[in-house]
């Protein structure tokens, strides 16, 4: 049997393992190994004496690629972001956006949950979570839907659905990880991601208002607060923008010049600077620990798919697969553009059988390829590629793209991972209640993919200008 033969039998049954419930990290590490395994033996002509020997190399390459790769220092900035986002809701961060974002906000129709999803936006710029994002908003904006008379589906809906929207704002976990995978800049993906969020946010807070509008009685406006009760609420969310101002210095300097230093120094001064606003605002010894254990339990939950997803993607070298895939998509008899939407369209399905990180993660090494051979190559110029930008570029404008799959793939059943959430820390709301109110954000999330992809500017501008 030839490798790529042997790639796709493997990856073939490492799909049906994670569907059958398998967690990710350990399907693509044991499908890797087994690959490997058999792509030496195969090799070595499958003789009995020669099964310990491709063993053996097979088991050293698992063993070497992981660690080389995790011990990156891009990948610090992982742990440190997460961090920031545990720190501020200790710190009551999030309670003061929430409350600042009503008192500006409130009086639209649908106001109270237009400033939850601006209030998750606020919070997504601190924290590179969007499960931590989605369970922190579950407990301080839903009791005040509920208050004043919000149905309690829409009211969880809202929280799920705008909890994604860490994925995309910086800091970003997912981001930084298709960055490792694809070998791409981190600074400059962390900086596209802030328009396309700020766009995906104010298309949500659209919606709502739209629909606020339509539906009698859909979103009671909230009024009555004055200008200098508005103008009071600032202050106590200032350090939420200090935060963000710090992360785009370390990662570009808007007055010209060096940046400050690397995204991961940027993660880390911003975690010192949340510590010490939490500390100020009475953060005790319990609440640091109870930060510290999440972050460390979040991390090490991310770093093992990681680890375990590396072992399947260098199998997947041996293969040959990538290669492959990526000379049938160019040999397709349609543009380009088609091909991307296809792709996309694929994710969405995928991503009901997956979670976000696994599923970038497993599919990236296979699709990326193909879609720099559609574009025209790594080293392509703008005037020369097939969607009228450089190949770096078009890695920036694919990482968005596919990192805003991502995110709607955490609230798609059946295994939406922040409708489970908001579901397990809402007693009195079901899993089945939330994936009924995240339904209108569905159109949302198409209307944004649709800009992004009509609009490519929206997502290269920012990182341009570095």
């Amino acid at each position: 049997m030839e490798p790529i033969d042997i790639g796709i039998v493997v990856s073939a049954g490492m799909l049906v393992a994670v569907v059958l419930g398998m967690r990710v990290a350990f399907a693509a590490g044991l499908a890797g190994l087994v690959g490997l395994v058999w792509i030496f033996w195969a090799k070595f002509g499958y003789a009995p004496d020669k099964f310990t020997k491709a063993l053996t190399v097979s088991v050293k390459i698992a063993g070497q690629v992981p660690h080389s790769k995790i011990s990156s220092q891009a990948l610090s900035l992982i742990p440190t972001f997460i961090l920031i986002g545990y720190l501020a809701y200790y710190a009551g961060l999030t309670r003061a956006l929430f409350e600042a974002a009503k008192r500006w906000v409130g009086w639209l129709p649908g106001g109270m949950a237009v400033a939850t999803v601006f209030a998750t936006a606020g919070f997504a710029a601190v924290s590179g979570a969007s499960v931590a994002t989605a369970a922190v908003f579950a407990r301080i904006s839903i009791p005040e839907m509920l208050k004043i008379g919000y149905n309690k589906r829409f009211a969880a809906g809202v929280v799920a659905a705008g909890g994604t929207l860490a994925s995309l704002i910086p800091p970003s976990a997912i981001l930084v990880i298709y960055a490792i995978i694809v070998e791409q800049d981190v600074g400059k993906l962390l900086l596209a991601g802030f328009v396309p969020g700020a766009v995906s946010a104010l298309i949500y807070g659209s919606l709502i208002v739209g629909m606020a509008l339509v539906i009698p009685n859909f979103g009671p406006p909230v009024r009555g607060f004055s200008w200098g009760e508005r103008l009071r609420a600032l202050p106590p969310a200032l350090p939420i923008a200090f935060v963000v101002l710090i992360i785009i210095f370390f990662i570009y300097n808007p007055f010209g010049g060096d940046a400050w230093g690397t995204p991961t120094e940027g993660g880390a001064l911003g975690a010192f600077v949340v510590f010490c606003m939490a500390v100020w605002k009475g953060m005790r010894w319990r609440e640091l620990k109870e930060a510290l254990l999440e972050t460390a339990k979040l991390a090490a939950m991310i770093f093992t798919i990681i680890w375990g997803v590396l072992i399947y993607v260098r199998f997947l070298g041996f293969a040959n697969l990538p290669q492959a895939f990526a000379d049938w998509i160019t040999s397709l008899h349609q543009p380009p553009m088609m091909t991307l939407i296809m792709i996309l369209l694929a994710y969405a399905v995928l991503g009901m059988f997956m979670d976000a990180i696994g599923m970038l993660l497993l599919t990236l090494p296979v699709v990326y390829p193909a879609v720099m051979a559609l574009n025209g190559g790594e080293m392509v110029s703008a005037a020369d590629s097939a969607f009228g930008m450089s190949g770096p570029m078009c890695a920036i404008w694919f990482g968005i793209l596919v990192v805003k799959m991502a995110e709607f793939c955490l609230i798609t059943p059946p295994i939406g991972l922040n409708c489970f959430v908001v579901a397990g820390v809402r007693d009195d709301i079901s899993v089945q209640d939330v994936f009924r109110g995240v339904t209108p954000f569905f159109i949302a999330d198409a209307i944004t993919i649709a800009t992004l992809v009509a609009f490519p500017w929206i997502v290269l501008w920012l990182p341009s200008q570095v």
